[in-house]
This record gives structure tokens, sequence and C-alpha cells, in this order.
């Protein structure tokens, strides 16, 4: 997700098992090219493959915003190319942050004196108008009227 037009993924690490049954359709994905057109996509985007024999494939991003905080998302025995891709482009949009549940309503201590808006509000902002004009009959110089 790009914060201020700055993309936040930093890094993606993929680490998968060269011979485990739980890797197959991330190597299919990997031999495919798919993974390194994806990289082509997105050039702000490091990309790392790590086998590591005899553990579970995990793709991990790294984030800009908490260089501190990664994200892990395994992709053990994933059916379809396109679920790891889906996973990817996850990863990418995410802000690097942490989600938290918004629990309580937010208090304030100036509330809004404009009230809430709805669509039936059209209001259109128009100015009285005035017309001046001279009578001659009057003593007056002039006479307003209101339209």
């Amino acid at each position: 997700m790009a914060t201020r037009g700055i993309f936040q993924l930093q890094k993606l690490s993929v680490y998968y098992c060269e011979h485990g049954g739980s890797s197959t359709m991330l190597r299919k994905f990997i031999a495919s090219g798919r993974l390194s057109k994806w990289a082509s996509d997105h050039p702000h985007v490091e990309v790392s493959l790590s086998p590591r024999n005899g553990k579970h494939p995990f793709v991990q991003g790294n984030y800009k915003t908490c260089s501190t905080i990664q994200h892990q998302v395994t992709v053990k025995n994933y059916e379809t190319q396109k679920d790891i891709q889906d996973v990817l482009d996850m990863l990418h949009s995410r802000s690097g942050r942490k989600i938290t549940k918004i629990t309580t309503p937010v208090l304030t201590d100036t509330p809004s004196i404009q009230g809430v808006w709805t669509p039936f509000l059209a209001l259109v902002n128009e100015q009285p108008k005035i017309k001046i004009h001279a009578s001659e009959s009057s003593t007056t110089d002039g006479a307003a009227s209101w339209q």
C-alpha cells in the first residue's frame, strides 16, 4: 500500500523446501517464471529466494514503516498458483502496521456543530438578489425590492 505515494513493502523473502510435498505448488510457481514476472512488475521490492529443506514454505514481507515487524504468511499445501499470487499481492498492498480493532467509540471534546451529513441535504448556496430601481413618484431616491 502506498502511504503518501511510497510503497511500504521493502523486501519479500520466499522460503521453500526443494524436496517436500508442501512446497510443490510454490516450486511450480517459481519454475513457471511468475515470481520473476511479479518481481519485474514491482521493481521497488527486493525479492529473495531461500531454500529451507525439511521445513514448510512461507513468504515473509519486510516493510519500511516498521522495520522490526515482519509479516509471514504460510503457503503450505496451496493448490493453485493464483493462491500464491494472491498472497504476494496481499503482502504488497499492506501498510506494514499492526491491525488493531477499534473497540470503543471515538470521543472528542469538540463535536461537529454542522450535524451529520446526509445525501438529502442538497443545499444550494444562493445569495438573495436585490434590484434597485428608481421610482419617479416616490420621494426617496431609490427603492429596494427583494426577489
